[in-house]
């Protein structure tokens, strides 16, 4: 009680900073935030892929997920209908639902979006094993070693909290010590003389030696009072800026999951455009061939088609390396085993409505300032900074403290005798106040906290601005890679009609083979361009999330 009466005094004359810090019973509320807040396979997220995740054998896995025990495991499933959480909601002063209205998410499949015309991957092997992207997500969350560092950091941070908040409560010592003394020693008078002398303590404490207290007292309690009043306030700012780190951890690391499982999905479907290329200039090759043979066409026209087989060959297996190496990055990001093979089984690509756009980036430049847990994690810091300096301007104004208090049995005699022993009881009481280095020392110290101050908000300012930066430009690409969409979609139905027909005029004996050569080439270029414009503006929506502080929500 007397201790919680001095914190709130001391809270009283010296609480004027306009900081707050989160208190230490939401410690656990926290974590507990953090740690089950997974992003789930949502319903929304599953019917991107219209099945369910499977593993190698092909049976649905609705297994838990866990932390693997070993370094490389396969990650477990699990498959649920739980709605995606804010990544912010332990954030400070977060905007409401009305206030937000023009970023809430979605995170489904457009339904009014023709289907994408470029070859469905359907890469089949029994080596490798199915994650949509809310596996993904989920994944990522529970087992990405980043974030799990990032959530063990608040624990060690209300450590020493709880160390600091006991600063007040004195620590209990018991020992026993034996002296023997032989010659010279001088009395309290002066005078010297020679004796031989022996005495032994236990009990609370030890080392009582003549007439002094314990060295070492049983119950002691030494502090700086300073200490004592700001080191709470400063190591409980140290916990909260780790909470809102241990957020932006999290927000980083699904979007690192999310963007590389879209980069497996472009890796895929790129192959499955490369083959269909390699099919189509096969086809090429052999009417080449046939021509050439009976006369109705070009040796070289063959030629020509044989070096265009050989650069799609070429292709394919530039294209199966991609996708091997976009699997083993996004294991990498869901501490996962990178040599077996991950497949997306996305049958199509088509634009994700993540987020749905309606203001100007000026509006989600606000958004961002006000989410983002950077931002208020550089906050805490710079009230730490603030605490630091109050405490060292207090400091020579404030005493050190020592309370000791002693209890034990002590004999003693001369010689080796130990005899009349009896019962000893000490308690010492000691206030000192301290300016070191002749008040240099304060000054310096000051200067220094002072600096540690200004760094601070100055890293909050820069903090500010790559926030915005960043905003903006996620902004900037989402509105604009929209409009690439439907602009190369024009350009696909295009080339494919380009293509049906030169086959046509082919199959009517109105042209050569040859012909379709560059209808095949348009045709590729085409589908790739569309796919990287649907895959890169789902990127966007994603950096855009993460950007806005604001990574997902129900």
């Amino acid at each position: 009680m007397a201790q919680k009466l001095l914190s709130c005094l001391m809270g009283l004359v010296f609480g004027v900073t306009g900081c707050t810090a989160v208190p230490l019973d939401r410690r656990h509320d926290a974590l507990t935030q953090q740690s089950t807040k997974s992003v789930s396979a949502s319903a929304p997220l599953a019917s991107i892929t219209g099945r369910p995740a499977q593993n190698p054998t092909g049976q649905s896995d609705a297994r838990s997920p866990s932390v693997p025990s070993a370094r490389w495991q396969k990650p477990h499933i699990e498959a649920t209908d739980r709605p995606l959480t804010p990544v912010g909601a332990t954030q400070e002063s977060a905007p409401t639902d009305e206030a937000d209205t023009n970023t809430k998410t979605v995170l489904a499949s457009n339904s009014e979006e023709v289907p994408v015309p470029v070859p469905p991957a359907t890469v089949i092997d029994t080596g490798t094993y199915t994650l949509n992207l809310g596996n993904v997500l989920h994944l990522a969350d529970s087992q990405n070693p980043n974030v799990a560092v990032a959530r063990e950091r608040i624990n060690e941070a209300y450590a020493r909290v709880e160390r600091a908040e006991t600063l007040w409560i004195p620590s209990l010592r018991a020992g026993l010590n034996y002296n023997h003394h032989e010659g010279a020693i001088q009395d309290v008078a002066g005078n010297v003389f020679n004796t031989t002398r022996s005495s032994f303590y236990g009990g609370m404490g030890a080392n009582a030696v003549g007439a002094g207290s314990p060295a070492v007292p049983g119950v002691v309690a030494q502090f700086h009072l300073t200490d004592a009043i700001f080191q709470p306030k400063i190591t409980a700012h140290q916990a909260s800026a780790r909470q809102f780190g241990a957020t932006a951890a999290r927000n980083d690391t699904l979007r690192d999951a999310a963007v590389a499982y879209l980069e497996l999905v472009r890796a895929e479907h790129a192959l499955a455009i490369a083959r269909e290329a390699l099919a189509n200039t096969e086809k090429l090759t052999d009417l080449t061939r046939q021509y050439a043979e009976t006369g109705q066409g070009l040796q070289s026209d063959h030629q020509r088609s044989e070096a265009e087989l050989a650069l799609r060959q070429e292709e394919l297996v530039s294209r199966e390396e991609t996708v091997q190496v976009a699997s083993a990055r996004l294991a990498q990001v869901l501490h996962a085993d990178p040599s077996v093979l991950i497949q997306s089984g996305e049958p199509s690509v088509i634009p994700l409505e993540v987020m749905t756009l309606d203001g100007g980036p000026a509006s989600y430049v606000a958004t961002g300032l006000s989410r983002r847990p950077e931002l208020a994690e550089q906050r805490h810091l710079v009230c730490e900074a603030v605490e630091r300096l109050r405490r060292e301007k207090y400091a020579p104004l404030v005493p050190s403290v020592l309370l000791g208090m002693s209890y034990g049995g002590m004999g003693g005699g001369l010689g080796s005798s130990i005899v009349n022993s009896n019962d000893r009881w000490d308690a010492d009481a000691v206030a000192y106040w301290e300016i070191r280095n002749l008040g240099f020392g304060e000054r310096a110290a000051r200067d220094e906290t002072s600096s540690m101050q200004r760094q601070a908000q100055m890293r909050e300012v820069a903090i500010m601005d790559r926030v915005a930066s960043e905003v903006a430009e996620a902004h900037a690409q989402v509105t604009k890679r929209q409009q690439r969409i439907e602009l190369t979609r024009r350009g696909v139905e295009a080339a494919q009609k380009s293509y049906a027909l030169n086959v046509q005029r082919i199959e009517n004996a109105q042209g050569l083979p040859i012909e379709t050569l560059q209808s095949i080439q348009a045709l590729a270029t085409a589908q790739r361009a569309y796919l990287n414009a649907v895959v890169d503006y789902n990127v966007a929506q994603f950096e855009l999330s993460r950007a806005i502080g604001w990574f997902v929500e129900s």
